[in-house]
């Protein structure tokens, strides 16, 4: 079969992309136990596709985590191998299997559509340089794939997501039926509170009401930035005064759509580059 990104026939048009973040999605069989999914995966795709009346479909996959990101941030997604190393042997060798039919999955995607995985880069970033860039490759509309909430950074009139986990869609329009706070806010208080999944740190004595009041009042993390020290009694805004620069790495590691050519890197965005150029 020749490679091309998506074929579901004449009726999908292809400014239509879907967008799948391929490890997130692959957890749905991970946790149930299975190792032999590859045809259950394709066909989930495939439905997704059909929903969503893709034309196009790009397979977004992690290979290790973000150098960009760790050469910030050394304790980037450390958490993480910590919580590997304290697993058992059988769990550990439950993983390799489920990750050896991950890759497996991935190779007879690439024979059928367009999977995008390159090393040190993850899958946020490529779907983030998509989002980018989707008025230059007259994408007329994106739906993401993925449970993964930070993806709500790249929600947009012409972007929306669907969770596999909660079965819900987080669009543009609805977006504060999904959240407590402006969709510019987003960025703001993700800087300030940091994610404790990915082990980056905020800012101490600062959680979610806290960062969107900050936000609410000042503006964007860079406001927030520039108006420390901020005369206050209040602990949390001594903390905030202590610990300003903690926003603007955080900008750096957490915001996609602003550094995703650096984190992509840029002979990995040439192909990317020549690949939409091509197929979309």
């Amino acid at each position: 079969m020749s490679k091309s990104l998506f074929d579901l026939g004449a009726k999908a048009p292809k400014d239509r992309v879907l967008v799948i973040d391929a490890l997130n999605l692959g957890f749905r069989w991970k946790h149930q136990g299975r190792t032999d999914f590859r045809e259950d995966y394709m066909r989930t795709v495939e439905s997704f596709a059909t929903s969503y009346n893709c034309g196009t479909i790009i397979i977004t996959a992690d290979k290790g985590n973000s150098t960009y990101r760790k050469e910030i941030y050394p304790e980037y997604k450390l958490n993480r191998k910590e919580k590997y190393a304290l697993q058992s042997e059988e769990e550990k060798q439950a993983f390799l299997d489920f990750f050896n039919e991950f890759e497996e999955t991935l190779k007879v995607m690439d024979k059928r559509w367009c999977v995008l995985q390159y090393d040190g880069v993850e899958a946020d970033d490529i779907a983030a340089y998509i989002v980018r860039n989707l008025d230059d490759y007259d994408i007329s509309h994106v739906w993401l794939i993925s449970s993964d909430r930070d993806w709500d950074l790249l929600i947009s009139e012409k972007v929306s997501r669907f969770s596999y986990v909660n079965r819900k869609e987080t669009t543009f329009d609805n977006w504060k039926e999904m959240h407590n706070y402006d969709i510019e806010d987003y960025i703001t208080i993700k800087c300030l509170m940091g994610d404790s999944g990915d082990n980056i740190s905020g800012i101490p004595q600062i959680g979610p009401k806290r960062a969107e009041t900050l936000a609410a009042q000042y503006g964007t993390a860079f406001d927030i930035y520039d108006a420390c020290p901020i005369d206050s009694k209040y602990k949390y805004i001594e903390s905030l005064n202590s610990n300003v620069d903690v926003i603007l790495r955080n900008y750096e590691i957490m915001d996609l759509l602003s550094y995703c050519d650096e984190a992509i890197g840029e002979g990995n965005v040439i192909k990317i580059d020549n690949l939409l150029s091509s197929h979309i």
